[in-house]
């Protein structure tokens, strides 16, 4: 049995429009306590082609204000669980963050993407809270079936209404 794992503080405040909600945090991530710190995957990419800022070439700590400041939030559904590696495929007793806090935290908050199919099966629960909600590709380099363009392409619906 693994020990549990909690994931990171939610990125966000009273401006966030579009909230981005992964599965759970990554090794790289965790053992970094920085969303998205794996070298390839495509987050930090795909957010800087949508806010028209340079975030990757940022450090960290300048990353997420910037980010906030475009609007953009960072979380993920599950709070903590137990998990061997990375993948979601090995998460085992998952225990999902509390969303209830949501409508006061960022009374902006319009759109909740969802990085891949894992967090994207929460999007019903969302969608009955009032939010537009968007499953999206997965920006994980275990999800290698599509381009870095083809992701960036998808990845613009947050940033516009359907």
């Amino acid at each position: 049995m693994t020990a549990p794992l909690t994931g990171l503080a939610p990125v966000i405040d009273s401006n966030t429009r579009v909230l981005i909600l992964g599965s759970f945090p990554g090794a790289a991530s965790l053992a970094a306590q920085q969303y998205y710190a794996h070298p390839r995957n495509a987050l930090w990419p795909i957010l800087s082609a949508l806010t028209g800022e340079d975030l990757v070439s940022l450090p960290y700590a300048d990353r997420l204000p910037r980010l906030l400041a475009h609007g953009f939030g960072l979380w993920d559904v599950l709070g903590a669980c137990e998990r061997e590696g990375s993948l979601d495929s090995a998460i085992r007793n998952p225990a999902a963050n509390d969303f209830e806090r949501l409508h006061r935290l960022c009374p902006a908050l319009e759109t909740v993407g969802f990085n891949g199919q894992t967090s994207g099966k929460f999007a019903p629960q969302f969608a009955a809270a009032g939010y537009r909600t968007v499953v999206l590709p997965s920006t994980s380099p275990a999800y290698a079936g599509m381009s870095l363009d083809n992701k960036i392409e998808e990845w613009r619906r947050v940033t516009h209404a359907s």
